[in-house]
């Protein structure tokens, strides 16, 4: 026998084997599946702090009814809820990313019934090319030369897809545009410090003072409420950060103190607190590097003295700054600017502000204090200008040099054909054959995913170094980043990796076929996009279900962390999230991955509406039992993720092209001419609809129309919510959301709280003491906060209250003695909801006493 007809042999094993990849892949990630979703319906009923947290932890308007009482019938409580919940509960960008999964879930369903009953009897039946056997039979380039006809079926599907997925778009942004702008002008998000603040940056030094902003911007309807400054504040955050760093540690210091006395059982009077617990048992820590070198101090007399001496400096530095002849902290060419009227905002967005190139160019609406970024507001244009030069020029660096890494990932997805073609790896074709599915089918998919969890932080890094000046602001631009990032790398560099080790053989013994062969194995390429897709659908949804790192860290940091009654809280009650810059562009990848081998390899459509109805389940249950979402934008990565699914198509309708013109007929001549023409004019088609989707729905993303300005005013003027989109009164969701006990889980905490709060009611009055155990009503601590505005907290913010638990026993004379020392040190501190039993073991029974949050 030749070497050629050996080595042809070779591949064609080859190629089978893939289809041994793909069963290996799918009876492991099955069995996955199976034993994560069986823990998650065993441990969800005992463990509501990891699996149903937002029955309890959030406000109480904003609480979940739990889940469901039968151990088994959870999966069908998860599909019957409404999934429109998830705006008032979570917002709308967690709204809008479930609705982004129902859509492709909705795209694909008619593509895979239709792609089934059609494309798989067209490659698969009565046609054979190289011995295709397996999978390989279901592919694109198993159409034999002479029944080249039957690639019509192909173009037409591709027509008739792509005009569905067109209808579709449309369809979701018109939505989400009325969704966006009823949010807008909701009356409770209208009244917002959010909703009513223009960020203007690039300010010229002519108008850095609150008269002459105040001048420039009256001539908008309502006119000026208040104007926030940014000031170079230099050392300030620096000793703010001291001061909180402080109060940890004396939070942290005391309740150990606490602890010990407790053990100790030692009685103690105010006047023998400090002599409680003997000096050598008392906390101390060292001031050097880590804790680890420097003079030894104790820890409680350091934090207090801290503490006062941070406040003092602060002090003086906030005079300094309400001192105008002053010019120690010299204002920046920012400004916060806070309007009476909503419509002002957005046309202070849209108007020109200055006659000059970048002056007064850099203008952000819908921004919220806790979403700033204070350090990126330093910046002038043409600084900003340059930083983003380079901050995508180190971006296409990263994206060219990780080319390495990941090709060779595409290299061992194709390990049954690279043994086969290089005879020095021809060892591992030895291996067992499970060894060789796992290595093939498991791990590229696997490495994979690990690479691309490396990137995010740098490429985060890169956007602030960019100058954008809000944490959103970050997620959108991550999102865009690290999209191109995995089309280029998980993507389109496997795949042509992939295909040209499939084709490797061939190339080198006949240079000539390079078109006919890179057309016939670039197909191939989907047995690991096939792996992928299987490992995100079953482990990857199961695994979210069932969250067992959070569930073993909860109870490692309840156990190792859980000391103070802040960490408790953070522990207990602090909501998990997601990152949008990371999550969205994952799900993204997906869609390009199915739109490319949707015609190509018809088994994907399948597998991937199954995989985006499992994802859509899983983030509904998220969403709306278990996170949290700190900040929202209104929906904005929504029309970012429309653009990758257009990035989609073209990647599908180039590579159908090329296929087409490369298709070759039993006499070596081009037998797809017209099907490849009619790709082109299809590629034309779908970049017009791209323009025209674009320049309709672009300028009403952000900015509200004019035409609108009778419902702002409606809505500013009225008190309730019609507007927001919600679900409606007759759909009997199983997740309406409920009202609860104000803290806690428990009625038990309530009842605790509300006899401490008896307690400290009866010694008001008593004005030479202080009363450690009020807590401030959560309305003042709003309106306190809404007082600070846009001011950072260097410059305006008071010390942390410092949240100590009261004993039980024989320590609790010796927790009001240390409240009341820190009180005579000047350090704030608060002994509500929180005690510590006999055994030194710290409970909550309410939040912090300087938490604001909405009730």
């Amino acid at each position: 026998m030749s070497s050629n007809g050996t080595d042809t042999s070779d591949i064609a094993n080859a190629a089978t084997a893939s289809t041994a990849t793909f069963l290996t892949a799918l009876v492991f990630n099955a069995i996955v599946f199976g034993v994560e979703i069986a823990l998650f319906t065993l441990l969800r009923p005992y463990f509501k702090a990891i699996y149903e947290p937002r029955t309890y932890v959030p406000a109480p308007s904003k609480r979940i009814q739990p889940l469901s009482s039968s151990l088994f019938l959870w999966p069908l409580a998860v599909y019957k809820a409404d999934y429109n919940d998830i705006i008032k509960a979570n917002g709308m960008d967690a709204y809008f990313f479930v609705r982004f999964l129902r859509m492709m879930t909705k795209i694909l369903l008619p593509i895979w019934i239709i792609s089934w009953a059609v494309l798989l009897p067209i490659t698969g039946v009565n046609t054979q090319v190289d011995d295709h056997k397996g999978l390989d039979r279901l592919i694109f380039g198993n159409v034999a030369p002479d029944q080249t006809v039957r690639y019509a079926a192909h173009i037409i599907l591709v027509w008739f897809f792509t005009a569905w997925i067109f209808y579709n778009i449309k369809v979701e942004m018109a939505n989400f545009i009325i969704k966006r702008q009823q949010y807008l002008i909701n009356p409770v998000h209208s009244k917002s410090v959010q909703a009513n603040t223009l960020l203007v940056t690039g300010i010229p030094s002519k108008y850095l003072s609150k008269e002459a902003l105040t001048t420039l911007f009256s001539e908008l309807p309502g006119g000026v409420k208040r104007i926030f400054i940014n000031r170079d504040l230099k050392e300030l955050p620096d000793i703010y950060d001291r001061r909180l760093d402080a109060c940890n540690k004396l939070e942290g210091a005391e309740t150990k103190l606490l602890s010990i006395a407790s053990k100790l059982g030692k009685d103690s009077s105010s006047e023998e607190a400090a002599g409680a617990v003997p000096r050598d048992k008392r906390p101390t820590h060292k001031l050097g590097f880590l804790g680890l070198f420097g003079q030894k101090v104790d820890s409680i007399d350091w934090a207090r003295e801290e503490i006062r001496a941070t406040t003092k400096l602060l002090d003086e530095g906030r005079a300094k700054i309400e001192d105008h002849s002053d010019t120690t902290y010299p204002p920046l060419n920012s400004a916060f600017i806070m309007f009476h009227n909503q419509l002002a905002v957005h046309l202070g967005k849209q108007i020109l502000l200055h006659h000059e190139p970048y002056r007064m160019a850099g203008r952000h609406i819908e921004i919220s204090p806790e979403d700033v970024i204070w350090s990126n507001l330093a910046m002038n244009p043409y600084e900003m200008k340059v930083r983003m030069v380079i901050s995508y020029a180190a971006t296409a660096a990263l994206i060219i040099f990780w080319a390495i890494p990941v090709s060779f990932v595409g290299i061992v997805s194709n390990v049954y054909t690279l043994c086969a073609t290089a005879s020095w790896l021809a060892w591992i074709c030895t291996l067992p054959k499970v060894v060789l599915g796992i290595i093939a089918g498991i791990l590229p998919p696997v490495a994979l995913a690990v690479l691309m969890m490396l990137l995010p932080i740098v490429l985060r890094m890169l956007a602030k170094f960019e100058g954008i000046p809000q944490h959103s602001g970050l997620e959108l631009s991550l999102m865009t980043r690290y999209f191109i990032f995995q089309v280029i790398h998980s993507f389109l560099i496997v795949t042509i990796s992939a295909g040209i080790v499939a084709s490797l053989n061939g190339i080198i013994n006949n240079p000539t076929s390079v078109p006919t062969l890179l057309a016939q194995n670039l197909p191939t390429a989907s047995t690991f996009f096939l792996t992928y897709v299987i490992l995100q659908g079953l482990s990857g949804t199961a695994g979210g279900f069932l969250q067992i790192v959070s569930l073993v860290i909860y109870y490692v940091k309840l156990f190792i962390l859980g000391s103070t009654p802040r960490s408790i809280w953070g522990i207990k009650y602090g909501a998990r999230s997601v990152t949008w810059g990371t999550t969205f562009p994952g799900i993204s990848l997906l869609v390009v991955i199915a739109f490319g081998y949707m015609i190509i390899a018809p088994i994907m459509n399948g597998l991937a509406c199954a995989t985006f109805f499992a994802f859509y389940m899983l983030y509904k249950y998220l969403f709306l039992w278990q996170f949290q979402q700190p900040t929202d934008t209104g929906g904005l990565f929504f029309p970012k993720a429309i653009q990758h699914i257009f990035v989609g198509m073209y990647v599908q309708q180039v590579c159908l092209c090329a296929l087409f013109f490369l298709v070759r007929d039993q006499n070596g001549k081009a037998a797809c001419v017209p099907e490849g023409a009619l790709m082109v004019v299809l590629i034309i088609f779908t970049a017009f609809y791209h323009m025209l989707i674009n320049n309709s729905y672009h300028p009403l993303i952000s900015a509200l129309p004019l035409s609108l300005v009778d419902k702002m005013i409606a809505a500013q003027a009225e008190n309730d919510d019609d507007l927001l989109p919600r679900r409606s009164e007759t759909n009997h969701s199983q997740t309406k959301l409920r009202p609860s006990h104000r803290y806690g889980d428990s009625v038990e905490m309530v009842e605790r709280r509300s006899e401490k709060s008896q307690d400290s009611s009866s010694k008001k009055g008593q004005a030479e003491e202080v009363d450690f155990l009020y807590s401030e009503p959560m309305a003042e601590r709003q309106r306190k906060e809404t007082e600070y505005g846009f001011a950072h907290p260097a410059a305006s913010r008071p010390q942390r209250i410092v949240w100590l638990p009261l004993a039980q026993g024989s320590a609790a004379s010796l927790s009001k003695a240390e409240a009341k020392e820190c009180h005579e040190a000047g350090v704030a501190v608060s002994l509500v909801d929180a005690e510590m039993n006999e055994k030194g073991k710290v409970d909550i029974s309410g939040p912090p006493p300087d938490l604001v949050r909405e009730e």
